[in-house]
């Protein structure tokens, strides 16, 4: 019997571990029912009922699963939604592109060039 004390000692001890963790890494206003500074004194106070009170009403939902680290990248940067972005759809038009950007990059050497030789 001693030893599931100590093993129920250990599991409560991550999981207040976990949850101090988590409600201190959580952003501000993602905290459900209460400031974020007052789930962080329950957790504190009453680690095993405020850890699974963290757990059942103050943390954020988690808004579906992201599968893939270039799906969390794009909605993460507002700039891939901006209109007019470029975006390939074939190689021919990426090529293109690409050719188009080492023009204008050399043109810009080009002027950059003329300026530094008329001073």
């Amino acid at each position: 019997m001693p030893y599931l004390g100590g093993t129920f000692g250990l599991l409560m001890l991550g999981l207040w571990l976990f949850c101090v963790v988590d409600v201190i890494t959580t952003d501000d206003g993602d905290t459900r029912h209460l400031p974020k500074v007052a789930w962080l004194l329950i957790v504190l106070f009453f680690p095993l009922v405020g850890s699974i009170a963290w757990l059942v009403a103050g943390r954020p939902p988690r808004v579906g699963v992201r599968s893939r680290a270039y799906e969390r990248e794009a909605r993460s940067f507002p700039e891939y939604d901006r209109p007019g972005r470029f975006a390939a759809a074939d190689r021919e038009s990426d090529e293109e592109f690409l050719r188009r950007c080492r023009e204008r990059a050399e043109e810009q050497r080009r002027k950059a060039r003329e300026s530094r030789d008329d001073k």
